[in-house]
């Protein structure tokens, strides 16, 4: 972006000519080609050769930033366009970002460039405060991203916290995790895994980048698939963290993998054998070679002289 306030709330329109398409989009149903929305070719402090993806700007707290952002209709007839600035990642840079008009209309086969301005307020924290421009036209939402670094001290730095391995809902095994960004500039996360079991190493997993972009403050929950998990042994889980500028953590998790179907198994083996086994021991102690420690029906209990005699045999004289 530029800093010059002479380009303060300045509307142009640029005509031209529309190279045609061998299949174009449609977004509303009526024939019409889809208007686009993007940053302006040639603006900002970082222009792309062909055409810059999105827009990044970069000041002090308390600067103005300036920029365009292009509006192209393809169509044969008007179309009016609407566009607001939104945060990002609850940074409150939306509300920063000033418009010369928030509804354009754009003429038939025609660019129109709407400059806009990013003014930091004087007390915002330094590090990356992501915003989003938002064009809506005929029932179509189009956003183009705004990446916006306030000059100052800047951290990059991240948490891994809550590593736990579960079973799959599809078989296998899961571990999941959640990623916190501690510090105040966005991350690309990269992930490696290691696990090691009683018998050796189970995963070794080098680190590759992550489908998510962690903006400050922002805690995101993950899952990373474990399909070939042992069915029998116990692993240590260790899952470890990068992100460029240094930022870097580690954190384990203990798992235990047992078949419980078999274990089920062998348990009802078990119980049977113990069954078995007592029905044997009743048995042997209603044998009539083996002197109970009751009488019968009606008779007292052995007394502890008749058990002595009992032992000596009833032919020994004491």
């Amino acid at each position: 972006m530029r800093s010059s306030s002479a380009r303060a709330a300045v509307l142009c329109a640029a005509v031209l000519g529309l190279v045609a398409v061998a299949s174009p989009a449609y977004a509303d149903g009526a024939g019409s080609p889809a208007w686009s929305v993007a940053p302006s070719a040639g603006e900002g402090t970082r222009p792309a050769k062909d055409g810059r993806p999105s827009f990044y700007a970069e000041g002090a707290p308390g600067a103005v930033l300036h920029d365009t952002v292009a509006v192209t209709n393809p169509a044969p007839r008007p179309r009016t366009v609407s566009l607001r600035g939104a945060d990002a990642g609850g940074g409150g840079s939306g509300g920063w970002i000033r418009f010369a008009e928030r509804r354009v209309e754009v003429p038939p086969r025609t660019r129109a460039e709407v400059p806009f301005t990013v003014t930091v307020p004087p007390g915002a924290v330094p590090g990356d405060h992501p915003g989003t421009i938002v064009a809506s036209a005929g029932g179509r939402t189009e956003r183009v991203r705004l990446h916006l670094r306030v000059e100052g001290p800047t951290l990059a730095a991240l948490t891994i916290e809550h590593v736990k391995v579960s079973e799959a809902d599809k078989g296998g095994r899961r571990i999941t995790y959640e990623l916190v960004n501690r510090g105040n500039t966005v991350l690309a996360p990269k992930l490696a895994v290691h696990a090691e079991g009683v018998f050796g190493t189970l995963v070794d997993r080098p680190a590759r980048t992550l489908p998510v972009e962690l903006l400050p403050g922002r805690r995101v929950s993950l899952t990373e698939p474990w399909p070939d998990a042992p069915a029998l042994d116990a692993a240590s889980v260790r899952l470890t963290v990068t992100a460029p500028g240094g930022a870097r953590d580690s954190a384990t998790a203990s798992a235990r993998f047992v078949p419980w179907g078999a274990v089920a198994g062998g348990g009802a083996g078990l119980l049977v054998v113990a069954g078995g086994a007592f029905h044997l021991v009743r048995g042997r102690r209603r044998d009539p070679e083996v002197p109970e420690l009751a009488g019968g029906q009606g008779q007292e209990p052995y007394t502890g002289r008749e058990l002595a005699e009992a032992g000596r045999g009833r032919g020994e004289k004491r």
